[in-house]
């Protein structure tokens, strides 16, 4: 697997979930100045990446197991 961000050793997907959630909503608001938005959105970026990369490792995890109860 092929990591394109840093992932801290006690990461969790649900709190990475909740946060992206969190930046959306402050986003969507509005409210935020200019240079904020693309910190909030660069951050944000990053921890879709931090899912991504757990979600494929849980995949690649799945078709093995998989791939082992067919044989």
């Amino acid at each position: 697997m092929k990591s394109t961000a840093q992932t801290p050793q006690n990461w969790s997907y649900e709190e990475t979930v909740a946060k992206i959630e969190a930046t959306g909503a402050r986003l969507e608001q509005g409210e935020l100045p200019l240079a904020a938005v693309f910190e909030e959105f660069e951050q944000a970026v990053q921890h879709l990446r931090q899912c991504e990369d757990f979600l494929q490792a849980r995949q690649e995890q799945v078709d093995l197991l998989i791939e082992t109860l067919e044989e």
